[in-house]
C-alpha cells in the first residue's frame, strides 16, 4: 500500500478552503468576542482562565496517547513555570512537569520561527527521563528516529496487528522536516512578507497533519504535533489561543485518527481532514468560552462567601472542586470523596457537607438516593 508522502506531487495537497468558510467565519467572530471578554477581566482572573485552559490541554493531549497525569501536579507545575508559586511547589511526576513546561513554552515562543532545536526541546519535555530510573531508555529523545525498521502505526493484539500507516523511512526524516519547517515559517502570518496565505485554523490543520505524516520521533509525535497546531493558531491571532484543542480531540479520538489515516492515503486530498479539524477548533473555542465563564463564577462565589465561616477541610474541598474545572468531579462530590480528600471520619464528612449546603456553597444533585452527590452552588 502506498501513502501520501510517496505521491510524486507530495506535498502539494488538494484543498478547497471554501468548504469550511462558515466555520472559519464563526471562529474569527468568536475569537474576537473571547479576546474582548478576557480583556475586561482583572489580571488574576485572566491568569486563572489561561491556566485552566493550559491544564486542560496538558491533561488531554497526554490522555489521547493513553497517559494519565494528575491535574493538581500539572496545575502546580504551570504556576511554578509562570512564577506564581513562592516558594515553588515540588512536583514528583516529571511527566506533569514536562507537559506543563511544554504548554508554557508554546505560549511564550509562538511568535518566533519553528526550528529543529525547538522540536527537539519539545520532544525532551514530552518524554522526560524518570528520576532514579534504573531501566535503560531505548527511545531516541531529542533527536530523529534512526531505526532501519519501518515506522508503522498499528492497532490490535500482538500477532494480529493491523497496519494503518507507514511513515517515511528514517533516512528521509531530516529532508522531510526541512521541507515542512520551510513551509511553516514561510506561511507565518506574523511575517511582514509571506508568500503562502492561509486561514489560521486551515494552516494549523495542514501543519499538524504534515508533521504526523513524517512521524519524525520514536514516540511523542502526537503531543509535539498538537503543540505545533497550537503554535499555528497563536501566530494567526498574534496571541495564545483561548482554547484547548486536545480536549475536543480526546472526546472523539476515533474520528481524529480516522481523519489522519484517510488523509494519509495516496491521493493528497486533505479536504475532509481540514474540515473536521476546523470544526474541532471552533468547538474547542466554544468550550473555552464556558471555561472562562466558570472562572468568572468562581470569582463571584468567593466574593459572596468572603465572610462565610468555613473550616480548613471545607476550604480544601472547595478549592479541589474549583481546580477540577468547569466539568467538576465526575459524578459530583460524594461523602466518600470528601473523606478521601480530607482524611476525616464519615460523621465529620456528613456534617461538613450538610453545613456547606446550608451555607449555599454546595447543592445536592438530583438522584443518587442514599449516596448523595453534591455540586458547586455557582
Amino acid at each position: 500500500m502506498k501513502y501520501s508522502w510517496q505521491h510524486p506531487d507530495w506535498p502539494n495537497f488538494t484543498l478547497d478552503e471554501t468548504l469550511c468558510r462558515d466555520a472559519l467565519y464563526q471562529y474569527a467572530l468568536e475569537a474576537g468576542r473571547l479576546s474582548g471578554g478576557m480583556s475586561q477581566l482583572e489580571n488574576t482572573l485572566q491568569y486563572d482562565a489561561y491556566i485552566d485552559l493550559m491544564v486542560s490541554e496538558a491533561i488531554n493531549t497526554s490522555e489521547i496517547e493513553g497517559e494519565r497525569l494528575d491535574r493538581e501536579d500539572v496545575r502546580s507545575s504551570i504556576k511554578n513555570f509562570l512564577g506564581l508559586s513562592n516558594p515553588p511547589t515540588r512536583i514528583a511526576d516529571p511527566r506533569a512537569e514536562g507537559m506543563a513546561a511544554l504548554m508554557v513554552d508554546v505560549r511564550n515562543s509562538f511568535a518566533g520561527e519553528l526550528t529543529k532545536a525547538t522540536l527537539f526541546h519539545w520532544h525532551q519535555l514530552v518524554l522526560p527521563q524518570p528520576e532514579n530510573s534504573l531501566l535503560p531508555r531505548n527511545l531516541k529523545v531529542g533527536q530523529w528516529r534512526d531505526s532501519a525498521e519501518p515506522m508503522h502505526i498499528v492497532s490490535g493484539p500482538i500477532g494480529y496487528e493491523k497496519v494503518h500507516y507507514e511513515a517515511p523511512p528514517a533516512y528521509q526524516v531530516d529532508t522531510e522536516i526541512n521541507r515542512f519547517l520551510n513551509w511553516f515559517n514561510r506561511s507565518n502570518p506574523l511575517k511582514a512578507q509571506r508568500d503562502i496565505v492561509l486561514a489560521g485554523p486551515v494552516r494549523s490543520a495542514i501543519a499538524h497533519f504534515w508533521f504526523e505524516t513524517i512521524h519524525p520521533f520514536d514516540d511523542g509525535n502526537g503531543r509535539v504535533g498538537r503543540a505545533i497546531a497550537e503554535m499555528a493558531l497563536a501566530q494567526d491571532l498574534n496571541r495564545p489561543p483561548l482554547l484547548s484543542l486536545s480536549t475536543i480531540i480526546e472526546k472523539d479520538k476515533n474520528a481524529y485518527y480516522d481523519g489522519l489515516n484517510k488523509a494519509s492515503q495516496f491521493n493528497l486530498d486533505i479536504n475532509d481532514w481540514v474540515t473536521w479539524f476546523v470544526d474541532s477548533v471552533l468547538l474547542a473555542q466554544q468550550e473555552a468560552a464556558q471555561k472562562i465563564d466558570f472562572v468568572l463564577k468562581k470569582a463571584k462565589f468567593w466574593e459572596k462567601h468572603q465572610h462565610t465561616e468555613l473550616n480548613e477541610r471545607q476550604k480544601k474541598v472547595l478549592s479541589k472542586l474549583f481546580n477540577a474545572g468547569s466539568d467538576g468531579f465526575e459524578g459530583g462530590l460524594s461523602a466518600k470523596k470528601y473523606i478521601s480528600i480530607t482524611s476525616s471520619s464519615k460523621a465529620t464528612a456528613t456534617r461538613d457537607l450538610s453545613d456547606l449546603v446550608e451555607k449555599e456553597c454546595l447543592y445536592r444533585l438530583e438522584g443518587g438516593g442514599r449516596n448523595a452527590r453534591y455540586g458547586l452552588a455557582i
